[in-house]
């Protein structure tokens, strides 16, 4: 029976091979689609999964009110990891962690490298595996270092890199205490070495902020098997509180947050981390539900379309005795090994695009063919993929009756509403509701790329100061305004795309006490800051400690400030900080975005210091090639620097960097509905190909009887624009309403106009008639006389 089934499955795809391939081929490219967005979820969901204590991982996070919002931030006062381990019994290990970027020279090879201090718990936490050394003891000498497998080849080659020595910062000399094996992609953490906290006391960077008062690295627990993290958090949520009773950080709020819900649960409301990158997963699962979806649609209408071809098999079969459960059987087996084709098909196309998609998304994804567990999801992923697409054409053809279909009555096929007619319309449905989906995403992005930053992006760029930059800055400016290549310079506290800084406690004339509570962006300047980084002045004049000694107690306000100091005239105030330095206001700028562009902008501060200055920035001449330019400024800071090599940071690269996982989504939401489109145009074809053939006859009296050639081709092609004007009609209030609740988590975003929707419709419809208007076209054309001569 079953080789029976075989033969005859067989049979009728070769017979309709045309019809077969459709059927294949849109099956495949969904399945291939669904595969590639599942291998890219897979990646996300197992973001820091892969710890063996994984569920007993937590970071430290501190909850504030900052400007009238609850404000959450990953960054935590400095002792506060060891007086967790020290008193309190939940705790098993704790550890410190920062970010940090350092020189690593090993003879003649220099790499300016991310790294990152930590105490000794840190690999006794993350337990990233160990190629070399011990985790426990690793970074126990506060000369050691811990290197990734990537960086010791770097540095040492093929040789045993265990006891080798690499300078930092051309200051001081580490000895190679471990190994790790790379860092996954499915981490938070990018450090390329670790360096032992000891490290940090020893430069003095915690002297000022390492205190409670201020939060300024991240801290990570791994709490004992037994402990309660809900317990745990009510009894840390005060700590802070014990230790500042007054002024900065009083109100601070300690907690302990799953390691393994960093990634995907990052978004603030209410003071709360709740779903963020969560609700783009989930968007992309629905897209795949709905490519996956498609493709089965056009496997259901192709081969409800065949039912005429295949009913008389049915009434013979059934006049013989066969069961209707065998013959839904048969036809369920049918669709599961046209899945089977279709994903041997999928996986060759995963394969040969997960390049190009590695590109777009920026990680490197593989299908891993030698699991078991990769096997085991396939079967059920193609079972389940067989079922849901010949369910319908199953009991459809199983209730065919035999007495009907062996006297020759036809089924109808221009019924006003039948199934087939509302797959194709659920079909578009889906398709419109993508296209829509993705047109306002990309919106979205480009009203926030188009954002006024507040400053001049082009030909901005800066260079952090190393070695022997500051004692010589004054020679490196002269030279680089000399050279030509630069227009002019200036020194300021950090990049200006980033903030490195905030302060609370200030005070002014007419202030009030919770007015000391408002947190300011700070930042600090010498001199030619508007000139270099083109924000605009709108009252009074720029920071000049060149000219003005007395600007080293000076400051800029941005408007924002100025609004939230309610300063009538600012230019002239005398503004206190926490410390009781008086500062004298002598200009107001414009705001300009320097950390999230879709958030509001913080009140902000400018100081003038004369010291502690570590980035560089220089605005390039537009009047000379930019690499012209690139290259004298490096020679000149290689003359003075020759120890480090120069690297240049263009401040419009970092700003459009700032939207790279909203561009991902946006080209991958493009791609997919393109994909979606395809398929659903494929299908039509086939569709609008059968309905052609079916309506042979038909098309052949009517044009006997004087149709025209346009008449014929409106008429068959209109009962396929109409269901996808249906479609749009059902699409329109679905995407909108979805899209609308997405774009509230923008502070910034777009109004959606009907614009979208009609653009969106104008596509769904041109590509529709440009796909069903060839087979129109061609049943129009054909002679009459072939279709009736049997008649």
């Amino acid at each position: 029976m079953l080789r029976n089934f075989l033969k005859v499955t067989l049979r009728n795809l070769w017979r309709n091979w045309s019809f077969s391939t459709i059927n294949i081929l849109g099956l495949a490219i969904g399945m291939a689609a669904a595969l590639l967005i599942g291998l890219w979820i897979n990646n996300e969901l197992s973001y820091d999964r892969f710890y063996v204590n994984k569920d007993r991982i937590f970071q430290m996070y501190s909850r504030e009110l900052t400007n009238g919002s609850v404000d959450v931030e990953g960054r935590t006062p400095s002792p506060l990891a060891a007086e967790l381990k020290k008193d309190y019994p939940e705790v098993e290990v704790s550890s410190r962690f920062r970010t940090v970027y350092f020189l690593l020279t090993e003879g003649e090879k220099q790499l300016n490298l991310e790294g990152a201090f930590a105490d000794s718990g840190i690999l006794s936490i993350l337990d990233f595996p160990l190629l070399l050394g011990t985790a426990k003891t690793a970074l126990n000498s506060p000369h050691s270092i811990v290197l990734t497998q990537h960086l010791a080849k770097s540095l040492f080659g093929d040789q045993d890199p265990m006891g080798k020595i690499v300078r930092i910062d051309s200051a001081d000399n580490f000895t190679v205490t471990g190994v790790l094996r790379d860092l996954p992609a499915n981490t938070q953490f990018t450090f390329q070495y670790l360096l032992p906290w000891a490290y940090v006391d020893k430069l003095g960077w915690d002297a000022i902020g390492g205190t409670w008062q201020y939060t300024n690295s991240a801290a990570f627990v791994l709490l004992k098997p037994d402990a309660s993290a809900s317990e745990f958090n009510t009894k840390v949520r005060d700590i802070n509180k014990r230790h500042v009773p007054s002024g900065e950080g009083a109100e601070r709020e300690i907690f302990a947050y799953p390691i393994t819900r960093d990634h995907l649960y990052d978004r603030v409301e209410n003071g709360n981390l709740v779903a963020g990158r969560m609700h783009t997963v989930r968007f992309f699962m629905l897209i795949a539900v709905f490519i996956l979806v498609i493709a089965c649609i056009n496997f259901m209408n192709l081969s409800t379309a065949r039912s005429e071809r295949r009913a008389r098999e049915v009434g013979i079969r059934k006049v013989v005795g066969a069961l209707r459960s065998s013959l839904i059987a048969q036809f369920i087996g049918e669709s599961i090994l046209l899945a089977v084709v279709a994903f041997i098909l999928a996986i060759g196309i995963v394969e040969l695009s997960l390049g190009a998609f590695d590109q777009i998304i920026g990680i490197p994804l593989s299908l891993d063919l030698g699991s078991p567990a990769f096997w085991l999801f396939a079967s059920g992923f193609v079972i389940f993929t067989g079922f849901l697409a010949g369910s319908y054409p199953a009991l459809f053809l199983s209730a065919a009756r035999p007495v009907q279909v062996l006297k020759g009555v036809r089924t109808r096929v221009n019924d006003f509403i039948n199934p087939r007619k509302v797959l194709v319309v659920l079909q578009f449905t889906f398709a419109i509701i993508l296209i829509s989906c993705t047109l306002i995403v990309e919106n979205q992005l480009r009203y926030a790329r188009n954002r006024d930053a507040g400053y001049a992006k082009d030909r901005l760029a800066f260079t952090f100061v190393q070695g022997d930059v500051l004692p010589h800055y004054e020679a490196i400016r002269r030279d680089l305004l000399a050279s030509g290549a630069v227009l002019s310079v200036t020194k300021t506290f950090s990049p200006m795309t980033r903030v490195w800084g905030m302060a609370t406690g200030f005070s002014w004339p007419a202030s009030t006490p919770a007015d000391k509570s408002l947190y300011f962006t700070q930042y600090e300047a010498d001199a030619d800051f508007v000139k270099t980084t083109g924000t605009r002045v709108v009252d009074g004049r720029d920071l000049d400690l060149r000219t003005f000694s007395t600007d080293s107690t000076a400051a800029l306000l941005n408007e924002t400030a100025v609004r939230m100091m309610r300063l009538d005239h600012p230019v002239g105030s005398i503004i206190t900080d926490a410390g009781g330095i008086p500062l004298h206001i002598v200009g107001v700028i414009k705001d300009f975005i320097i950390a999230n562009p879709y958030a509001p902008v913080n009140p902000m501060i400018i100081r003038g210091l004369s010291t502690g200055y570590p980035v560089i920035h220089f605005r390039f001449n537009p009047n000379r090639p930019l690499t012209a330019d690139v290259a004298a400024t490096e020679k000149v800071f290689r003359h003075y620097n020759p120890q480090y090599p120069f690297e240049c940071n263009f401040v419009d690269d970092i700003y459009n960097a700032k939207f790279r996982a909203e561009q991902q989504e946006g080209t991958l939401g493009i791609l997919f509905a393109i994909l979606t489109i395809f398929i659903s145009c494929l299908g039509l074809f086939g569709l609008a190909a059968y309905m052609a053939e079916s309506r042979t006859r038909e098309i052949g009296i009517r044009k006997v009887l004087g149709a025209s050639v346009t008449g014929i081709t409106v008429l068959i092609s209109g009962d396929f624009i109409k269901l996808v004007v249906i479609a749009l009609v059902l699409a329109t209030p679905i995407a909108w309403l979805s899209m609308n609740s997405w774009l509230q988590g923008f502070n910034y975003r777009i109004h959606i106009d009907g614009s979208i929707f009609i653009l969106a419709g104008i596509l769904a419809v041109g590509i529709a008639l440009l796909t069903v208007s060839y087979q129109s076209i061609r049943a129009a054309l054909a002679n009459p006389i072939k279709s009736l001569r049997s008649e």
